[in-house]
């Protein structure tokens, strides 16, 4: 299992949505994950967020991303609606053991983080020969 995703808040909304049928908050950081070409790649929605508001925390195989989306209003401003959500967001993901954390490679483009993370060399198939008296090495692969 390459990822394992934490949200604190996952029971609460599944208590809300039985009582009340809608969803209890709207997901501040919704994301996207898949491997692609050797790598494991985690895509996060973060649309208003400064590139200077993030911050990203590799603890062990937890990775924790932190993003800030501030009020674009001023204090004397009255809100006709407040929909999007902000303030201060976190979200923790549990990386397997077959990902190279200390690789990770993080870019940040029209409000999408994108996180590509390499998996780990020894996770990686590979063929091993075997060598027999009589015919020399086969090669026998996965």
């Amino acid at each position: 299992m390459m990822l394992m995703r934490t949200d604190p808040f996952r029971e609460l909304d599944r208590l809300t949505q039985q009582v009340f049928g809608t969803a209890a908050r709207p997901a501040a950081m919704p994301m996207d994950a898949w491997q692609e070409d050797g790598e494991f790649v985690v895509a996060f929605d973060l649309p208003g967020v400064k590139v200077e508001s993030l911050d990203l925390n590799v603890e062990k195989n937890v990775l924790t991303v932190r993003a800030e989306r501030k009020d674009p209003t001023q204090p004397n401003v009255e809100l006709v609606a407040s929909e999007r959500p902000r303030g201060v967001f976190s979200r923790q993901l549990i990386l397997g053991d077959t990902l190279d954390t200390e690789k990770i490679k993080a870019s940040y483009d029209q409000g999408v983080l994108t996180l590509r993370i390499p998996v780990a060399e020894q996770a990686k198939p590979r063929k091993i020969e075997i060598e027999t008296h009589q015919h020399g090495k086969q090669e026998i692969g996965t």
